[in-house]
């Protein structure tokens, strides 16, 4: 069963026109999820059990970066329309549709640790209204939604897959603006019902069954992940050969069979979706018997990429790290987010730490504390010195590394960074700055991909 529909109707068909949803969870996607159905008129529950993060929503202070999201929050709050609890059990009441934003880690083998799934289905099955839509907005596995139904073990209660395909650091925007909809379900009118609480976005609808709405969220975020990897392979064959990969990716983009979107080379690529749903993919694709070789090389290619930045700075530093001072520009994984979740620039800061470099890092988003010990830092954080600004990283620093793609780095004084290195050096990993510019200071400069 695959409907597409090219434009969403104008009225639900089968909806109120508002309608009582909960949310568990309220992470990087429950969260915009939550505001955004509550911005679309529907009365939404937001449950999570996290003491810490409850309290911080509750107070207005949102316990993720993600632009526009305190705005939007406040506004379902202030209209009555979206609300807290701690409650998973207490959320599903009255509620016609509950959307699962649980977190699904990557186990030892790749695959996709479900228990937190399964947890959530298990605690609000009993709890659940007649005929309400439960809905995996997870990212999780080929089978999910029929193991939500077993463990729910209610036939009266209907399980509807609807990946999310938000992009951190413009979750909102993408949610507000998604550019498809898809939905998976084997009763047909509970995909409708769905889609029909998203009406506002009139974004194409895609109706399948939850397999293949399974997939395709692996499917996308794989490709996506492959696309990335090509790109950084050319970087380095431009490396080579003494070509200028922006001008390369320039030439591309403007195909429309390739588009500009993922043409930027870069440390690797990571996050929180990227790295473990490739693993998942590929888990899935070995589980089936299929030898998915495609993605595997992709897999390696980005840990190749990792090494070349690594070997870039290892080379900027005069072939040795042991015992030299490296400053690091950005810790997340991209740009406007505070996710560090398998990032790749935390990755080649800390295989520097393990080469013998002191390494200072900064990142808009790290908060730099007073304390001593290391039980102040962060877990992911230990091992690096950390700093207030981004002109103390670079204090005495033999190489200065540009990890993630803040805009602020690009705007920075370089002339006080000039003063502050021990050997005025630069390893762009973003292609971030302009080399030209840069070497007139009187900097050594290396990009990725370019001369």
């Amino acid at each position: 069963m695959t409907q597409r529909v090219a434009q969403r109707r104008n009225k639900r068909a089968n909806d109120p026109a508002s309608s009582a949803v909960a949310v568990i969870g309220a992470g990087y996607v429950g969260l915009p999820t939550a505001a955004t159905l509550a911005h679309f008129g529907h009365r939404v529950v937001l449950a999570e059990r996290d003491a810490a993060r409850l309290a911080a929503l509750r107070s207005g202070v949102m316990p993720i970066v993600e632009e526009g999201l305190n705005e939007l929050v406040a506004e379902g709050v202030d209209a009555g329309h979206l609300r807290f609890t701690a409650s998973a059990t207490e959320a599903v009441v009255g509620a016609g549709y509950v959307f699962l934003c649980v977190p699904t880690p990557q186990g030892d083998d790749g695959s996709a640790d479900l228990s937190y799934v399964e947890a959530a289905a298990k605690e609000i099955g009993p709890h659940l209204e007649h005929r309400a839509i439960v809905v995996n907005k997870s990212t999780v596995p080929v089978g999910s939604a029929t193991l939500v139904e077993q463990v729910i073990g209610r036939p009266d209660v209907r399980v509807v897959s609807n990946p999310e395909f938000l992009r951190e650091g413009s979750a909102v925007r993408d949610s507000l603006h998604p550019d498809r909809l898809v939905v998976g379900a084997d009763d047909a009118e509970a995909a409708a019902l769905v889609g029909n609480l998203f009406a506002s976005t009139g974004a194409p609808l895609i109706v399948t069954d939850a397999t293949t709405s399974e997939t395709i969220k692996y499917a996308s975020n794989a490709f996506l992940a492959t696309k990335l990897s090509y790109v950084n392979a050319v970087a380095g064959l431009c490396e080579e050969v003494g070509a200028d990969v922006r001008d390369v990716m320039l030439g591309m983009g403007y195909d429309k069979r390739i588009g500009f979107e993922f043409l930027r080379p870069g440390p690797g690529w990571g996050g929180s979706c990227l790295p473990k749903d490739t693993r998942a993919l590929l888990h899935m694709a070995e589980a089936a018997g299929y030898d998915f070789s495609l993605l595997a090389g992709a897999i390696a290619s980005n840990e190749q990429q990792l090494a070349r930045v690594v070997a870039k700075v290892e080379a900027a530093c005069g072939g040795a790290l042991e015992g030299v001072t490296v400053g690091v520009w950005g810790l997340t994984f991209k740009a406007n987010t505070d996710d560090r979740r398998d990032s790749p620039s935390l990755q080649v800061a800390h295989r520097l730490a393990a080469l013998g470099a002191t390494v200072r890092a900064f990142d808009p988003t790290v908060a730099v504390s007073t304390e001593a010990d290391d039980d102040a830092v962060p877990a992911d954080l230990v091992g690096l010195t950390l700093c207030a600004d981004p002109f103390e990283a670079a204090t005495g620093a033999r190489a200065l590394v540009v990890l993630t793609e803040w805009e602020e780095f690009r705007w920075l004084d370089l002339s006080t960074v000039l003063s502050v290195m021990a050997v005025p050096s630069i390893v762009d990993a973003r292609n971030l700055l302009d080399p030209a510019a840069v070497r007139r200071m009187g900097f050594a400069y290396s990009g990725i991909g370019r001369q």
